[in-house]
């Protein structure tokens, strides 16, 4: 039996350290449709309970899922179909919960995607059909009404002995399964004034996108309220739709700022480090202890004809390796990413053995970013 700490964390899943074949001085600009939303255009969230029919015995059991016999109960009840009190043995039916969202400005008889999950124990959902299913938001109200045959990515299939899966039976989709009925309420070209919402706060982007406004349009319409918002307001003697100007105002071209940040994902191993990454001048020792247990036990035998026992009698080794002959490596100040990696790969350790590296410079005060560990 043998405990080798440094080797076993070695072979773990490897991990990959996310550098560009080269670094540049600044961060490439990007629209300032990718870097912000408008306020009020987004997506609403919607879900609703339903039933699923048609399914080759591979639906609820109703003694092991009793909603699923209540709402099937419910359901024939109100089409005219008393069922209380009578034995229902049925394998062809499966509560789903129906998830979707709702597009902005999506209008009355607009169709959207939805997503189906088994509720119960239904073995597959493969060959079923979603029965008419009310889709709720946050508020309460009905906003889609979800209907129509499932499309099953995976499937099932199993004999006496064997089985075979392949993807999530459970889960399927229903391509413009559900109708838009009710529209959320939001005039955008009535407004005179919106908010950008920046999808990476920081107060130089904010600040950037306001000025880039303001040189569009001639006049200090947009202000940045904080790291994460720029208020626009639209100019008085604008005379078109703010609509409009929302579609230039996309176009234009912003160099965000990013804080310099290390990203860690301790699980996988995997580091990602921005471009404005610095660390000061240290010396770094990477040492890795080793301890090896042997076990060779020997059979010890009694004399002929003598009374004793055969006996196993243990034999054990115990090695120790402390990685003696490492020395200090120098990281010297940086002014690049690329050289920080390098010196960092100079050392000769591996991306697990470089997480906790990291923190110990940062510990020390020598890494100037960010250290965050997913």
């Amino acid at each position: 039996m043998k405990f080798h700490l440094d080797k076993i964390v070695r072979c773990m899943l490897v991990a990959a350290l996310v550098v560009g074949q080269s670094v540049p001085t600044h961060a490439a600009a990007s629209r300032i449709k990718d870097l912000a939303s408008i306020e009020g255009v987004r997506e609403n969230q919607l879900v609703g309970y339903g039933i699923v029919v048609g399914l080759n015995g591979t639906g609820d059991s109703l003694n092991n899922a009793p909603f699923t016999k209540q709402s099937l109960q419910a359901m024939l009840e109100r089409m005219g179909v008393n069922t209380r009190g009578a034995n229902m043995r049925t394998a062809n039916v499966a509560a789903v919960m129906v998830t979707a969202n709702l597009p902005p400005f999506a209008t009355q008889g607009t169709r959207i995607d939805v997503a189906i999950s088994a509720l119960g124990d239904a073995k597959s959902l493969q060959g079923g059909t979603l029965l008419v299913t009310p889709l709720i938001g946050a508020d309460g109200e009905a906003y889609a009404i979800a209907q129509g045959a499932l499309a099953v990515g995976g499937f099932t299939a199993k004999g006496d002995a064997a089985s075979v899966t392949r993807g999530v039976p459970t889960a399927a989709r229903i391509a413009n399964g559900a109708i838009v009925e009710r529209e959320v309420e939001f005039k955008l070209g009535a407004q005179n004034a919106v908010r950008l919402a920046l999808r990476n706060p920081d107060f130089t982007t904010a600040r950037r996108i306001a000025m880039a406004i303001n040189d569009l349009i001639g006049t200090p319409s947009a202000e940045p309220i904080d790291p994460s918002t720029v208020r626009l307001t639209l100019p008085q003697k604008f005379n078109g739709n703010i609509v409009d100007l929302i579609t230039d105002i996309e176009q234009l071209s912003v160099e965000p700022d990013l804080p310099a940040k290390v990203v860690i994902d301790e699980a996988t191993g995997i580091i990602v480090m921005g471009q404005d990454v610095r660390v000061s001048t240290v010396a770094v020792a990477q040492g890795n202890l080793t301890v090896t247990v042997t076990e060779t036990p020997e059979v010890s035998q009694p004399e002929p004809f003598s009374n004793g026992e055969t006996k196993v009698v243990p034999r054990t080794q115990v090695t120790v390796d402390d990685s003696s002959k490492k020395k200090l490596g120098i990281v010297n100040q940086t002014v690049s990413l690329r050289e920080l990696v390098d010196g960092l790969n100079s050392l000769g350790v591996g991306p697990r053995d470089m997480i906790t590296i990291l923190q110990a410079i940062k510990a020390s005060g020598a890494l100037q970013a960010e250290i965050e560990v997913m």
